[in-house]
């Protein structure tokens, strides 16, 4: 009887994350910042069809990156346990955090149990009722959660994106600072984007209980100078 290979579970686990970062990391990058108002998505994508930036539920949204049949099947389930939650008991019981340690969940599920990992990087973003109430959670392919007040980067070359954006960071600016801030961080010294190569909502204040609101054509291209 032969006696099968063995590997260490050191190294498993290793390939599987370097299997998801290189995936992740062939897509293009996105950010989520908090302004005065509410919280910014913006993600660079020329596609008028696969969107990155959704709308979960009254108050919270979504941003992912990496193969897009995988987050987006988790946007969806996303949408589904909100729904049903929501239903069952109350709208107000539906928060970020809840939403985030089930999707970290499902991503640790995969990450140590399946063949391949999942190939995402995904963000959860909650709207707070007040000023400085704003959430954003971290998700990585392994299931991982960080959880800030200010911004974060997904997707390729978030690193060098990041220490863009933390340059010209500040708290408590409008919206249009804000997005000029991000979009910069995105396209970098040596490039521009136009509207055409982004996807861009906010979750804000002043839209109501249903807070999610995309930015597209003349609004955001008046935002973009």
């Amino acid at each position: 009887m032969t006696v099968p290979m063995y590997v260490s579970p050191e190294q498993v686990m290793k390939d599987r994350a370097d299997y998801a970062r290189k995936g992740i990391a062939r897509g293009r990058a996105a950010v989520a910042s908090t302004y005065s108002d509410g919280v910014l998505l913006c993600a660079e994508n020329p596609s008028n069809t696969l969107r990155k930036v959704s709308e979960i539920y009254d108050r919270i949204g979504f941003m992912g990156v990496g193969k897009y049949n995988e987050f987006d099947q988790l946007r969806i389930a996303g949408v589904r346990h909100a729904d049903l939650k929501g239903y069952s008991y109350s709208r107000a019981d539906v928060d970020a955090r809840w939403l985030a340690n089930q999707y970290a969940q499902i991503l640790g599920q995969y990450f140590t149990h399946e063949m391949k990992p999942l190939e995402v990087e995904m963000l959860i973003a909650e709207m707070g009722t007040e000023p400085g109430g704003d959430r954003l959670f971290h998700l990585l392919y392994d299931g991982t959660v960080m959880d800030t007040t200010t911004h974060v980067v997904i997707g390729g070359e978030a690193d060098v994106i990041r220490e863009r954006l933390e340059a010209s960071w500040a708290s408590g600016v409008d919206l249009e600072t804000a997005l000029g801030v991000a979009v910069d961080a995105l396209a970098g010294p040596d490039r521009t984007l136009s509207p055409d190569d982004l996807e861009v909502a906010v979750l804000a204040r002043d839209n109501g209980r249903r807070a999610f609101r995309r930015l597209e054509g003349e609004a955001l291209a008046a935002l973009l100078g």
